[in-house]
């Protein structure tokens, strides 16, 4: 009998050592994800992303979002954070600024939160050389599908006065919009500074690459790229360049008026908000020049691609065989000038009868900006400055919307 219960505590401490054994592995391997990247802030976001997606996981989906949504954040401070020093500080802050209705507009957008979490983590984001709104800093994606933006902290606030109402119109346009597509907005805190950043589906492709890019207002009054714009691999042109370059959207009848009728309801929207300064941003693909250059490029893509598999090859960072993020690549390979609309959701193809076979991406960028007592005085001064009939970008919202909507049905043929 005693030998038998002695077997039995054998047994229970061997099965409770194996237990321990495999919980210390599982936490280990928890561990192997690492976020590398040359700027700490970037490492940072990628773990507060990562953290806030696993999050995110364990919270039910509401049935309908409440007002409190709309003024919650979640934050979390890490002190001594040892591991992976090498890319990470060892004190950061991370805060996420309404996490569920962010979620619920990811879901609206059709973007699935495991592949927004690999998109952002699995490798550091890519600097761009394009400037926003007063200079404003942007990183896409390892895989270009989205854009993180360096904002300030007056457009959080601006960000968040218009939130509800950027919400229900995304609702009840079921995401068929122009308009950016705003899916998540963070703080980060290193050494002290406070980073405000924005997460935006990219307007343009992830593999079919722009040639010549224009950003349009509608306003004809310095609105030239500088000499220095034009030295940039892709520079950004303006109105005047787009007219003096006598170029055109060549869409047909039935993409144009689908187009102008999402266009005339996001300014009409835009102007009820009282926002103005916002752009349309114009990206064209060459189909012919894109054929000849893409072998080549698929090829760098692969052995970067290999690369990076060896240099993380942690465990941690890869994702299931059934996992989102594989499903979605996993439809026929596409052919040139082919996208899928599902991804590439702002491109549109030119017309049989176009000078060039082309793909055009529009959709209207920078749209946090409110007609407040600074943009009242700067109107003002430039009337003094160019006269009353000049067309400057400061005008009220209602004459800014209608300006800028007439601009571009001017430009499509």
């Amino acid at each position: 009998m005693a030998s038998a219960a002695s077997s039995l505590a054998a047994s229970i401490a061997s099965k409770t050592k194996t237990e321990k054994k495999k919980k210390k592995q599982h936490f280990v391997s928890q561990k192997v994800k690492l976020f590398r990247a040359s700027d700490p802030l970037l490492s940072v976001l990628m773990w507060g992303v990562n953290h806030s997606i696993n999050e995110l996981r364990h919270i039910q989906i509401p049935v309908m979002l409440m007002p409190d949504d709309f003024k919650a954040n979640s934050k979390i401070k890490v002190d001594n954070h040892l591991f992976n020093k090498e890319n990470m500080p060892s004190h950061f802050k991370f805060k996420e600024y309404c996490p569920l209705v962010f979620r619920n507009l990811r879901e609206r957008f059709s973007i699935d939160d495991q592949e927004y979490q690999n998109s952002l983590t699995r490798r550091a984001p890519i600097p761009s050389d394009a400037q926003g709104r007063s200079g404003a800093r942007f990183h896409t994606s390892h895989n270009k599908r989205y854009v993180i933006k360096i904002i300030t902290s007056e457009d959080v606030a601006e960000m968040h006065n218009i939130l509800k109402k950027y919400h229900q119109y995304i609702v009840e346009c079921h995401g068929n919009t122009l308009l950016p597509q705003f899916l998540g907005m963070y703080r980060l805190t290193v050494d002290g500074d406070e980073t405000y950043m924005i997460v935006t589906r990219n307007v343009f492709s992830h593999r079919l690459p722009v040639y010549k890019k224009y950003d349009l207002k509608g306003s004809t009054v310095a609105r030239e790229a500088s000499d220095k714009e034009k030295t940039k691999e892709l520079p950004t042109y303006k109105d005047n360049d787009f007219i003096n370059d006598g170029q055109k959207i060549c869409i047909d009848d039935e993409n144009k008026k689908m187009f102008l009728e999402k266009l005339k309801n996001d300014v009409e929207f835009l102007a009820q908000l009282k926002l103005m300064d916002y752009s349309l941003l114009v990206g064209i693909h060459d189909v012919e020049r894109g054929e000849q250059e893409q072998p080549e490029e698929e090829s760098e893509d692969n052995d970067a691609g290999e690369e990076e598999g060896t240099e993380s090859d942690g465990g941690a960072t890869g994702s299931p065989p059934d996992s989102p993020s594989n499903t979605l690549d996993s439809n026929r390979p596409l052919g040139p000038g082919e996208f899928d609309p599902i991804i590439d959701v702002y491109a549109i193809k030119s017309h049989e009868n176009a000078p060039k076979k082309e793909i055009y991406f529009m959709a209207v960028i920078d749209i946090l900006t409110p007609y407040d007592a600074k943009k009242k005085a700067a109107h003002a001064a430039k009337t003094v400055k160019h006269g009353a009939g000049a067309e400057i970008s400061t005008v009220n919202p209602e004459q800014y919307s209608k300006r800028f909507y007439d601009f571009i049905t001017t430009i499509l043929s």
